[in-house]
């Protein structure tokens, strides 16, 4: 086989190395480049004006392919500087034949070129690509971020809406709906409460059972009343008028500010001075006050020989006297303050109805309980209420259910909310601020979202900035890669050379 047909492999990575083993070019080449490198920063502050200077300088890093261009180029643009004996007077020309010489000086450009192919191929080409990725990547993860953000803001604004449904509200201006809802609270009440004489069946067995008639006594009276005033409870009777105690909470939003505000003690002064001299003035003068002790005059006389006073007659009828005595003021009385609520909408009587609602409750469900086991067991139940065989498990399971029914529909969440609402005066401000917090969030994930989506088109943009100098720069490497081939072929006869593991 012919020499000449043999190819020469050598890998890019270690291009130099092969170069160096060869005595191609000296070991020590990198001490003398920087002269190159120095001469050819000079030489491109003073370059005519030619497009293929400017193509050829555009983005590259000069080795000496280049400069060979770049001379080729100049002795279109200095031909004028050419004298008879073919040498340029130019001295741009000069320059740039003596960066070549000194690049030739023990194939030094080969070694520079060999350098930049393996810095290419090991550090840039990677490197950009590694941004490309990166900044793709980046564009994804925001996208996912936006669609996370969006799934989040559906969410809160999900539990919004739920939250103004459950307070029956549409969330507009959740102030002035949650003052007016109130309003319509002990309508809502006496709707619930309509169905409490269902329970006098249940009531009853329970009385019978504890043998006490005083027992749930709110509850017997809402089944046999109504839910009425807590007046009527108390007293048995109806009051002639009722005057219910203003609301508490305020319904302007802006006027329900805190502010930190002092007592106004009615004294037109910014406070009390209650200096250390000073002393209270009473206003007595103890001038003339004789306060020797002495015995105290009753007004009746000593002397045995006067006449006894007269007694009093208490026979006298109140009509004759003229006093006119009123009755205790309950009956037919005012219904004032916390007396004029109605027995649900009362802080400590709603209590005390719910309280009786569960006890009655857990008896129904004591007793269910008592009566499945005795049928499960097939024994006979030997307990008080075998007295009563009318209450069987269907009839006690349906108490159970209209209590049941009863209880959700009085401890409701809205029914909770709407009472402490109108018997708290900061409670209406939480509940509003807890609303808007939502709202906030919901604007603050719109605004991330907004940024978010600025950065995926952002990132991408680079990304696709970027394309072009990796393709321009795995073009010149190619170019590069191929001159270095060439060269070596000349070196060995023309014998083909291949560099591999470049990976363009």
């Amino acid at each position: 086989m012919n020499e000449a047909d043999i190819p020469i492999d050598i890998h890019a990575g270690k291009l130099l190395d092969w170069l160096v083993s060869r005595r191609i070019v000296n070991k020590n080449w990198h001490q003398y480049v920087r002269e190159v490198r120095s001469r050819i920063s000079n030489a491109l502050t003073d370059m005519p004006a030619h497009d293929g200077l400017v193509q050829l300088l555009k983005g590259a890093h000069i080795n000496y392919f280049h400069c060979q261009q770049i001379i080729d180029i100049l002795k279109t643009t200095e031909a004028d500087s050419r004298n008879v004996f073919g040498r340029y007077g130019s001295q741009r020309m000069k320059d740039w034949q003596e960066i070549l010489r000194l690049y030739e000086k023990d194939s030094m450009y080969l070694a520079e070129a060999a350098q930049i192919l393996v810095r290419n191929i090991n550090y840039e080409i990677p490197g950009i690509r590694k941004q490309i990725k990166h900044f793709e990547q980046l564009g994804v993860d925001s996208d996912k971020k936006i669609v996370d953000l969006q799934r989040s803001e559906r969410a809160v604004y999900g539990e919004y809406k739920a939250l103004c449904k459950q307070l029956g509200i549409e969330g507009e201006n959740v102030r002035q709906e949650l003052v007016t809802k109130v309003v319509e609270l002990p309508e809502m009440l006496n709707k619930i409460t309509a169905t409490v004489p269902e329970l006098k069946k249940a009531i009853e067995l329970y009385t019978a059972f504890l043998g006490n008639e005083g027992c749930l006594s709110v509850l017997r009276h809402v089944a046999n009343a109504g839910n009425t005033t807590v007046y009527e409870f108390l007293y048995s009777e109806s009051p002639l008028s009722i005057e219910l105690p203003p609301l508490k909470f305020v319904a302007d939003e802006k006027a329900a500010v805190v502010q930190n505000d002092v007592i106004d003690f009615g004294d037109n002064q910014g406070g009390i001075d209650f200096g250390n001299d000073a002393e209270i003035d009473f206003n007595i003068d103890t001038g003339d006050v004789n306060l020797e002790v002495g015995e105290i005059d009753w007004g009746a006389s000593e002397d045995p020989g006067l006449e006894a006073p007269a007694e009093i007659d208490f026979n006298l009828s109140l009509e004759e006297s003229g006093i006119v005595v009123e009755s205790d003021g309950n009956a037919g009385g005012v219904a004032k303050g916390d007396e004029a609520y109605s027995i649900c909408d009362s802080p400590v009587y709603r209590e005390r109805f719910i309280n009786d609602l569960l006890e009655l409750e857990s008896f129904l469900k004591m007793r269910l309980y008592d009566l499945n086991a005795a049928e499960s067991e097939h024994i006979l139940s030997l307990t008080m209420m075998d007295n009563y065989p009318d209450h069987d498990v269907k009839s006690l399971t349906q108490m159970l259910a209209q209590v049941d029914v009863l209880y959700s529909n009085i401890d409701s969440k809205q029914i909770q909310q709407l009472h402490q609402i109108k018997h708290s005066p900061k409670y209406v401000d939480i509940l509003t601020s807890k609303l808007k917090q939502k709202l906030v969030a919901i604007d603050k994930m719109k605004d991330t979202e907004k940024v978010m989506h600025e950065r995926a088109i952002n990132f991408r943009q680079q990304s696709v900035d970027l394309k072009p100098t990796l393709a321009k720069i795995i073009e010149q490497t190619g170019i590069l890669q191929g001159q270095i081939e060439k060269d070596i072929s000349k070196r060995y006869k023309n014998r083909v050379v291949n560099l591999f593991g470049t990976n363009l």
